[in-house]
């Protein structure tokens, strides 16, 4: 779930070169929001669908764990941003 998530991050985040994550408009791209939410329901689903979770093996987040999850996610997001902050800061 931490990868999945930190996947559909990532792939907000990369948009744009110099851009932060923030200053984009996030519906800019409307398919791949499209994509990105899609991915997260079906992954949710995964965790709480009850046949699908028995099919799939995996088992049912507690709100603190999912938490953790997104938590850790962010980080690919942060380091991205951090990336384009440091080409924008540093000597040419």
């Amino acid at each position: 779930t931490t990868l999945c998530i930190a996947q559909m991050g990532h792939a907000l985040a990369v948009r744009s070169n110099d851009k932060l994550t923030i200053e984009l408009n996030p519906f800019s791209n409307p398919y791949l929001l499209g994509a990105v939410l899609t991915t997260l329901l079906l992954q949710l689903a995964l965790l709480y669908v009850p046949f699908l979770r028995d099919f799939f093996g995996t088992e049912e987040l507690t709100l603190t764990e999912l938490l953790i999850c997104v938590g850790f996610s962010t980080v690919v997001m942060v380091w991205v941003d951090l990336e384009k902050l440091y080409c924008r800061w540093r000597p040419r």
